[in-house]
């Protein structure tokens, strides 16, 4: 799927710009490329003189972040990999330092709508979730596999669900009868899991849930933390950070970091408080309206 066929939208755009500074000649690392938005942009401050590198798991993507930056020059490289493999794939490359690092940790357009990813309760298709779309295990996997007791915990932990116990025994009870498979009905156990009065919520009942198997089906918490813990050998000292998270356990995760390097001495912190989407991009775009971005500039411990 081409760039123009997708309907993903970079978030913060003009505020990842302005923060982090891309501008000639220097090295910029998108450890989530998705479709290239934010790298395109970046790409066209740099210039012939600087070099964007590209890492993300998913391959459909990748290639249309190709077909995206070829349009503007050829002073980029893209890998397939981990966001939390980030130190070890620049390592390969010449210089071994970046000025510019931004993860943007939200799922794409394109993913939620493609039924076919399991990423969505609004799409039915087979319950995978995960950003490679060959890799293992998928959510099915874990729905099917784990006890009533560590579904619970790890909807209650990734997902924050207050109901995870409910929710749990509903699913155990439902799959007895035969494997949960699809998104379709593993949406449909949740919501009868939760009863007529939460259905009623503006959010649905399934967003918590689906969220806390995305995140453990993809290693999400950890990826952040090992990206967070090697961001300040990655980057030259003067270089920036932005992290754009899309729920309260990754900003909370990246608000520690950066103030725990501020106080040894290796970030000064950009954002005080994170920053959010302005009205006019909201109503634009609906889905970026959890966004958040943080962002630290690497100073010389």
């Amino acid at each position: 799927m081409s760039r123009q066929q997708s309907k993903h939208e970079p978030v913060l755009l003009a505020e990842v710009l302005e923060l982090l500074e891309p501008s000639a000649g220097k090295v910029v690392v998108d450890c989530t490329v998705g479709f290239g938005g934010h790298a395109s942009a970046m790409l066209k401050r740099i210039g012939a003189g600087g070099f964007v590198l590209g890492i993300d798991l998913d391959r459909t993507a990748l290639a249309a972040a190709r077909a995206e930056l070829e349009d503007i020059g050829n002073n980029f490289e893209l890998w397939q990999g981990n966001f939390g493999q980030t130190e070890e794939i620049i390592g390969r490359l010449p210089g071994k330092r970046a000025d510019v690092i931004l993860a943007d940790l939200g799922v794409n357009s394109q993913q939620l709508d493609d039924g076919s990813r399991g990423f969505s309760f609004g799409q039915d298709g087979p319950l995978r979730m995960t950003m490679d779309a060959d890799a293992e295990p998928d959510a099915a996997e874990l729905v099917n596999r784990l006890s009533e007791k560590e579904l619970a915990d790890l909807i209650y932990g990734y997902g924050q669900e207050r109901r995870s116990r409910r929710i749990a025994r509903f699913i155990v009870r439902a799959r007895t009868e035969e494997p949960i498979r699809t998104t379709g009905r593993l949406a449909e156990i949740i919501c009868r899991a939760v009863g007529p009065a939460a259905r009623r919520q503006r959010i649905h009942p399934a967003t918590r849930t689906f969220q806390a198997l995305r995140i453990a089906v993809n290693g999400e918490l950890e990826n952040l933390s090992n990206l967070l813990a090697g961001a300040k050998d990655i980057l030259a000292e003067g270089g920036r950070m932005g992290v754009i998270s899309f729920q309260s356990l990754e900003d909370r995760l990246v608000k520690h970091s950066f103030r725990r390097g501020a106080k040894e001495g290796y970030w000064k912190v950009l954002t005080k408080s994170p920053i959010r989407p302005g009205e006019a991009e909201r109503k634009a775009n609906p889905r970026c309206r959890s966004a958040k971005f943080r962002a630290a500039e690497r100073r010389k411990a």
